[in-house]
């Protein structure tokens, strides 16, 4: 428990009984030096599994890299039984020993859990999916947790805190791969911490990057339609967040009461509820629950409402705005409740909380206008988002975002028709375009503002390039307009093609606010002038 946090816990790997089932060929050792699915950092002595790609256009085969991880040293070669056309030719040379399997993606969360000791059950871990909502509650939970004096790591979209600070999550995923993971959870147990909280995507879920996370308690905010590119329908995509839930009757009895925290005013809870035998807390303002909201205020930086439940009532002061804010409260509320929390650390918990970095976060350069900047990456989270400014806006409401190449393109026109209507102007730019041709992109978001009755020109524009859109954007504000930045929140990087382009949205904000201040408004006209 006292080791250095980046040391390993047991490289001691016993294949037979953690593989059931699988052929090896040539003799595989005990001990191995670290694990890896990237040909390109694996070190002699290690395992190289060869994962196959799950995410086009632009996804790779590991398996064509079975001989690279080989010239780099790999002790053991993990491949997957219906890839022996690309492999056998490396298995042939004798260099390592290699394991096939019938998933190697279920086998890498395997191996990475048994090379880091299984720190999960060593961990309450409590895993919150739902398609808006999560990150939140993820946070929230945390800062309750911390409330109780409960030593709790977390892993979201935003940061991770394996131990002292939390760092930011530069990777642009909601759910990093599964060694990663267990890394992360070995940190946490070396750090003295009890509880861990892991924000868990779709794509985290069905592509086994959790596998091995021993869940405790799985948590539910809200579905609508969203990914559809990777999960096909949205039966699919529902099913895939089911499998946290059944992973609850799956784990390691750690003597914490196996919990499923569901969204009551949510249909799409019940479906998920039939997907565990663990006991069910629900939550929700406007139908019968276990833990609901009565008495709701919502004000513009805060909301104030009662959690009633059969404790009684506690009387809480969130610092977050937003009937959405209160749902992701009750699910922390429920959380904890689950857990033994008191309402009253509960409630202290809520009321501490200091936000999440990059979401709905206030940029102050002296301007004499709002900036905000936040992540809101589908049309439902957007509508949130617009509707929690719109009273803030004693002028207009203005806002400057885009949309990820490489991901759902139903987002475009929905994010698209939701910035019309609740937008007084938007400007369309650049996200993270990937392969795909960013202004192609913007025109799939320009469709939705004309479905919806607005003119370009008039109503919006369309700027490429993301720094200059944010200039144009904060020129023709004017005092008493709320601008909202859109899509990047604490993201560290612009992706274009396979490059990661340095990017701070915040940072770029101030340093052209700044700019705004010394220079003035500039020559950018403003479209409605």
């Amino acid at each position: 428990m006292g080791a250095d946090p980046h040391e390993v816990i047991d490289t001691r790997i016993d294949w037979p009984s953690l593989l059931p089932g699988a052929r090896t060929y040539g003799n595989s050792p005990e001990t191995v030096s670290a694990v890896f699915y990237d040909s390109r950092l694996v070190t002699p002595g290690s395992v190289f599994v060869a994962v196959p790609g799950a995410l086009p256009p632009r996804s790779r085969d590991g398996h064509d890299f079975t001989q690279a991880a080989l010239d780099r040293g790999a002790s053991v070669v993990v491949v997957q039984a219906d890839r022996q056309a690309k492999w056998r030719t490396a298995a042939g040379s004798g260099r390592a020993a290699f394991v096939v399997v019938v998933d190697t993606r279920r086998a890498l969360a395997r191996i990475a859990a048994a090379f880091w000791g299984f720190p999960a059950r060593r961990l309450v871990t409590i895993g919150v999916t739902g398609t808006d909502g999560k990150t939140t509650t993820v946070h929230l939970i945390a800062s309750i947790l911390e409330a109780a004096r409960l030593p709790a790591g977390y892993l979201s979209s935003v940061a991770f805190k394996t131990g002292g600070d939390a760092e930011i999550n530069a990777t642009h995923m909601t759910t990093v791969q599964s060694p990663e993971v267990q890394a992360s959870l070995a940190k946490m147990v070396n750090a003295g911490h009890h509880y861990a909280v892991i924000e868990a995507s779709s794509h985290g879920l069905a592509l086994n990057r959790l596998d091995e996370c021993e869940f405790d308690v799985a948590v539910f905010t809200t579905l609508s339609s969203d990914h559809l590119d990777f999960h096909g329908d949205l039966a699919e995509y529902l099913a895939a967040k089911g499998r946290l839930f059944e992973m609850l009757d799956e784990g390691v009895d750690k003597g914490v009461a196996k919990t499923a925290v569901l969204n009551a005013d949510d249909p799409a809870s019940a479906t998920l509820h039939s997907r565990t035998l663990a006991r069910a807390i629900t939550y929700g303002i406007d139908a019968a629950a276990d833990l609901r909201a009565e008495h709701l205020r919502l004000e513009a930086l805060q909301s104030d409402f009662e959690i009633v439940g059969t404790f009684g009532r506690q009387t809480v002061r969130l610092p977050l705005p937003g009937r959405h804010s209160v749902y992701d409260a009750l699910a922390a509320s429920a959380v904890a409740l689950s857990l033994g929390v008191s309402p009253e650390a509960i409630a202290r918990g809520l009321a501490a909380f200091q936000g999440v970095p990059g979401r709905m976060e206030m940029i102050d350069g002296g301007q004499p206008f709002r900036v905000v900047v936040d992540i809101a990456s589908t049309p439902e989270a957007l509508r949130r988002a617009l509707q929690v400014l719109r009273p803030r806006a004693k002028g207009r409401l203005i806002i400057a975002f885009g949309c990820a190449g490489e991901r759902d393109r139903g987002r475009r026109d929905g994010m698209g028709r939701v910035a019309g209507e609740l937008a007084d102007f938007a400007v369309l730019t650049n996200e993270d375009p990937r392969s795909e041709d960013p202004e192609a992109i913007i025109a799939d978001i320009a469709a939705g503002l004309v479905d919806v009755g607005r003119r370009e020109g008039s109503d919006f524009v369309r700027v490429v390039d993301r720094r200059e859109a944010i200039r144009r954007t904060f020129a023709m504000s004017r005092p008493g307009d709320v601008v909202l930045l859109d899509g990047k929140g604490t993201e560290q990087s612009i992706v274009i093609g396979d490059e990661h382009m340095s990017w701070d949205e915040r940072r770029v904000a101030r340093e052209l606010l700044s700019e705004l201040q010394m220079y003035g408004r500039g020559s950018v006209p403003d479209p409605q002038s």
